[in-house]
């Protein structure tokens, strides 16, 4: 039996409670941030497990999730990825993903990444995918890229981060890019 959300190195799966101490590393890597996203104050480990254990049991609402990446090779959790802003009348919803930095330049993002927008273009009927990534980050954007996103503008100035103010490229793909660079499977 084969799953959508099993890819060729990795398996998209809820967040379990257990999960908490792999995703407190990550979000304590605050100096190599791969994402959109604030810089918040460090978390104690007991509101990482209570992050854990609320997420394991929320249900998807609109379309937005978290879900967790599993390295298929020994099971190891490697990073999430997730959906937000979801539009449901344009047809549209944002993407972010995060890999622990052990686990960087394996290819685990590019085989969950396409899992992820299989399910948002191919089960969810949604348009487009946006992301969003600093200007100064050249490995998220060389991933964007890698992936077929195409840079659809710029933010100049936009979010302030370590001290001053940067831009922000914006990127996007639709289902029918998608589709060809990812063929839907055929068998059902």
């Amino acid at each position: 039996m084969s799953s959508s959300w099993v890819g060729n190195l990795v398996r998209l799966r809820g967040v379990e409670p257990e999960d908490w101490e792999v995703f407190h590393g990550i979000v304590e890597n605050s100096v190599d941030m791969r994402r959109m996203d604030k810089i918040y104050p460090p978390r104690s480990a007991a509101r990482q497990r209570e992050w854990a254990e609320k997420t394991a049991l929320e249900k998807p609402e609109d379309d937005t999730f978290q879900l967790a990446i599993e390295s298929l090779a020994d099971g190891a959790l490697v990073g999430s990825v997730s959906t937000a802003l979801i539009d449901h009348r344009a047809g549209r919803f944002s993407y972010g993903i995060a890999i622990g930095g052990d686990h960087k330049g394996r290819g685990y993002g590019s085989d969950a990444v396409p899992l992820l927008l299989n399910f948002m273009f191919g089960e969810r009927r949604f348009h487009k995918c946006e992301a969003s990534v600093w200007a100064f980050n050249e490995p998220s954007l060389a991933f964007q890229r890698k992936l077929g996103f195409t840079e659809e503008g710029r933010l100049r100035d936009h979010e302030f981060h370590a001290g001053r103010h940067h831009d922000v490229v914006l990127f996007g793909m639709t289902a029918s890019e998608f589709a060809a660079r990812h063929p839907f499977p055929s068998e059902i």
